[in-house]
């Protein structure tokens, strides 16, 4: 093989790992920009769930009271109707 020719395929393998070398910058920008994006999407989805949740244990609480009063009156008709019961 010829010193030229020897060049010639050098140069030409130089040209394929320049294209190669920026290839994979593209590749890495792109693969970057979709683990921004999808960091963003676990940040929204988080907000959004920790914000049901708070929803729902209000809502739970607000719950938990009624029930609890609801129970209250229930005990107090029955003391009631029990004191009556017993008068008579």
């Amino acid at each position: 093989m010829g010193y030229e020719q020897e060049i010639w395929l050098l140069r030409r393998r130089v040209r394929e790992l320049e294209k190669q070398v920026e290839q994979l910058r593209v590749s890495r920008r792109v693969l970057m920009n979709l683990i921004e994006r999808i960091e963003e999407e676990k940040k929204n989805s988080l907000s959004r769930l920790e914000k049901e949740n708070k929803r729902l244990q209000t809502n739970n609480l607000r719950y938990a009271k009624k029930l609890m009063k609801y129970n209250s009156c229930l005990v107090e008709l029955k003391d009631n109707k029990r004191s009556l019961t017993e008068e008579f």
